[in-house]
């Protein structure tokens, strides 16, 4: 690949000097536009659902497919293509991928039919997995040691923006255009982010290939281990109801669409802030805050069947889902660093493909519940995997917690 062949200005090592430039921090600036982007055109249709499931002839559930499809695929492609990279600098493969996100939205913006449609949100999944393990992985790199932690927060910010914004977003243009012209203005997006990443990531050689034995080592060990499960079950119990909260707000809750972007739209500004006012408290009350915001969510989706029928109920609990779930990435991005300090690649990019499996299964679940049983069960159903998700965290003893706290501040947790 000559893709950098001509750009020492923008190859150069970020190594020396005494603290971060501008080049450095548009760097990470890049990387985030690039999260937003990934994640973003990964929710994208659940905004987008009915009228994506009208117009290309299927059920609602089917539709679910969509989020189902790249969930699958990000699973296998995140460890896969850590391992597959090798040694290959990082930046080629940002770009790679980034192209491949970029490719993905203009299949779906012009799928002819639900196949075709499948086909580009499978190019997305190959795509994702890596990209947001190497999103995170790479932030300490980009910027001196002293910002790693500000630079992994302003990509973690593009991440989360992406998922309390993406959604609400995408059924605004959808709202007076149509769910095409989302997906092609997510190309856009995607296109800026690329051109960025372009001219300011640096070269990011690979000072370690990741090894299969490394993920296997990190699963043998029941921190770790019981770690995982519990985000999957957190992330499980969001997305197996998430994925359809716009055919329960339209056919259960008799709000119009116009009603209905708005209340996602204040489900995505709601999570964006609560990102922020729990980022301050985090990393001092970790356990606490994972086991607030997970109730929060069970709650809310317990309460929705019930309230369904109340406009001022079901706003409320929106926006209280929105605060659980603005916060969650967060909460569980610093848990597991904390759990895998001596295998931050390895721990990230398990990470994010047990976040893609609970994506992957969340919505397939829910679409057989929805489709089968009604919406109003797949929100009880999600509420379910809150509890044990609850239940999981409940196993973790505080001298547990206070070993991972400690080993957070060894070095490899920000290379």
């Amino acid at each position: 690949m000559l893709i950098e062949d001509n750009l020492p200005a923008s190859t150069a090592s970020l190594d020396d000097g005494a603290s971060s430039s501008l080049r450095s921090w548009l760097a990470v600036m890049a990387v985030a536009i690039g999260a937003f982007a990934f994640v973003t055109t990964e929710f994208l249709p659940v905004g987008l659902l009915p009228r994506v499931a009208a117009d290309l002839g299927v059920l609602p559930g089917t539709a679910g497919l969509m989020v189902t499809v790249p969930g699958v695929i990000a699973a296998i492609s995140a460890p896969g293509l850590m391992l597959v990279a090798g040694r290959m600098d990082r930046r080629r493969v940002f770009l790679l991928l980034t192209a491949l996100l970029l490719a993905s939205n203009l299949i779906s913006a012009f799928a002819p039919n639900f196949l075709c449609m499948l086909l580009g949100r499978a190019l997305l999944g190959a795509a994702l997995g890596g990209f947001w393990t190497l999103a995170t992985a790479a932030s300490g790199r980009l910027v001196k040691p002293k910002d790693s932690a500000r630079a992994m927060a302003t990509i973690l910010t593009g991440v989360t923006c992406a998922t309390v914004i993406g959604v609400p977003l995408g059924t605004f243009i959808a709202s007076f255009a149509s769910w095409r012209v989302s997906f092609m203005a997510t190309g856009v997006l995607v296109a800026v982010a690329l051109i960025a990443q372009f001219f300011f990531v640096p070269s990011l050689p690979s000072t370690a290939a990741l090894r299969l034995r490394d993920l296997v080592a990190l699963l043998r060990q029941p921190h770790p281990r019981r770690s995982m499960l519990m985000v999957a079950l957190a992330f499980g119990a969001h997305f197996s109801s998430y994925t359809y909260i716009t055919p329960f707000l339209l056919r259960n809750a008799n709000l119009d669409m116009s009603t209905i972007t708005w209340l996602l739209l204040g489900f995505g500004i709601i999570g964006f802030f609560s990102n922020f006012a729990v980022s301050s408290t985090v990393t001092r009350n970790l356990k606490v805050s994972v086991g607030a915001m997970v109730s929060l969510l069970m709650f809310a989706l317990v309460l929705l069947p019930l309230l369904q029928h109340s406009t001022i109920g079901v706003v409320a609990l929106v926006l209280a889902w929105g605060i659980s779930f603005g916060a969650l990435p967060l909460c569980f991005s610093i848990w597991i660093q904390r759990a895998t300090p001596d295998s931050p690649e390895a721990g990230s990019a398990l990470f994010v493909s047990i976040i893609q499996v609970a994506i992957a299964l969340g919505s397939l679940v829910g679409g057989v519940v929805v489709d089968h049983v009604g919406i109003s069960a797949d929100f009880l159903f999600g509420s379910g995997l809150a509890l044990l998700g609850l239940a999981a965290l409940a196993s973790f003893g505080r001298s547990e917690q206070k070993v991972a706290a400690e080993a957070v501040a060894c070095p490899a947790c920000t290379e």
